[in-house]
């Protein structure tokens, strides 16, 4: 990117909590590590059970251990936040103040929330706990049922007064929050756009759901949860939750001229495509289009690109298709890690946390391991395996997909 193009898209700031870390300093250092929090989870409404009785089910993901929102944050808005509005704004909190968005005219920023139903073990636990006594419910209820709960929350804590909604795109709703911030920018609507990839908090009725669709694993590493997540690997038996939250801010390079401000990269292309199809199976025609799309935006040759995050969930048919993508479009060259074998799947944070690991590689100059692949379905491709590698990312793709036949593709360029 040329300093003199004053239209060019900016990454300015970002934040991230997951559970390997809160910030970027933390999550960037465990990441790097290998360092993963795989177990059964424990969080109150995960398991299912009757009574006083143990839990019947036994579902493997990555908890947050333990959390804290930062100074700073109103007292009475948190008392009343779900986790996923707790994580939300702490996450924020932190992409803010790295993009020093304080002194910049609040109508002139937007956010885009990705993520939709993303609050139900909250919503679970109270019909749990007022179904002889709904006249006690309390009157917050009224409010976090509705997706417009978590982008409202972060629009009044933080003032921004452009524009504020949420968007539904399943495991690919944090990317294409982070697209439409991008568009927005771009077509001038604001002058700074902030995309949230929203904790989707799952209760034990969507972990049956997704346990009895055949998505989310694990039968062969039951007993050893530290095992169980493992994309792209030979022995993987479907996806690993967990927890997390990632937000980017994007912004013109002409408005991003505020004291002690340094972008992480210029999103250079993205596309959206769709399949057409309601299932969770993938598209080989839809992913390879989607990433055509999106270098063809950049401008870019396949082979300048060096990075690929792919979406790599874990899921045997989806890992084999990306697989068979990527080579199809000529990115088998480039390194290739996977996130979620480290932090989990996120679903609707997915796109938005990969995206942040992206970045915080691309700034740490180094390129995180992939746990548990042992042994890949493809050993041809360029793998991060055990340990980190030093790699200076110039040019990368981020790749995420979604049930419903949602495929998105963003590149990114070195700034």
């Amino acid at each position: 990117m040329q300093s003199s193009d004053s239209s060019a898209v900016l990454v300015t700031g970002v934040g991230i909590t997951s559970a390997i870390g809160h910030g970027a300093a933390d999550f960037t250092a465990a990441l790097l590590e290998g360092e993963s929090n795989f177990a059964v989870m424990k969080r109150p409404g995960r398991q299912c059970s009757t009574g006083d009785e143990p839990p019947t089910t036994q579902f493997i993901g990555a908890e947050i251990p333990s959390f804290s929102p930062p100074d700073g944050l109103p007292a009475s808005i948190l008392r009343t936040a779900s986790l996923s509005g707790q994580v939300a704004l702490a996450t924020l909190h932190e992409a803010w103040h790295d993009a020093k968005l304080a002194d910049v005219d609040p109508v002139r920023i937007g956010l885009v929330v990705g993520g939709s139903n993303v609050q139900q073990r909250e919503l679970t636990r109270a019909h749990e706990s007022y179904r002889e006594r709904p006249q006690f419910l309390r009157p917050t209820y009224g409010l976090s049922f509705m997706d417009s709960d978590i982008s409202g929350m972060c629009s009044e804590v933080f003032g921004i007064r452009g524009f504020a909604y949420t968007l539904g795109g399943a495991s690919a709703s944090g990317q294409l929050a982070a697209i439409q911030a991008v568009q927005a920018v771009a077509s001038g609507q604001v002058d700074v756009c902030i995309a949230v990839g929203a904790l989707m908090d799952l209760s034990h009725w969507e972990c049956q759901g997704l346990r009895s669709l055949g998505a989310m694993g694990s039968d062969e590493f039951a007993d050893q949860p530290q095992l169980a997540c493992r994309p792209f690997d030979r022995r993987t038996d479907g996806f690993i939750f967990g927890e997390s939250c990632g937000v980017v801010v994007v912004e013109r390079a002409g408005a991003a001229t505020r004291a002690g401000v340094k972008p992480y990269a210029r999103v250079a292309g993205w596309g959206v495509r769709m399949d057409a199809n309601r299932n969770p199976n993938p598209s080989f025609d839809g992913e390879v289009g989607v990433i055509r799309q999106a270098l063809q935006k950049a401008g870019f040759d396949a082979q300048s690109i060096d990075y690929v995050n792919p979406h790599g969930t874990g899921s045997r048919l989806g890992d084999a298709t990306e697989l068979k993508t990527i080579e199809e479009v000529g990115l088998k060259h480039a390194y290739i890690n996977t996130t979620k074998s480290i932090i989990g799947h996120g679903l609707s944070a997915a796109g938005a946390s990969e995206l942040v690991a992206t970045l915080l590689q691309m700034r740490a100059g180094k390129l995180h391991p992939c746990g548990n692949l042992d042994q890949p379905i493809d050993e041809a491709c360029n793998w991060v395996r055990d340990r980190c590698v030093d790699h200076d990312i110039q040019r990368a793709v981020k790749i995420s997909l979604g049930f419903s036949g949602i495929n998105c593709a963003m590149c990114l360029e070195r700034s």
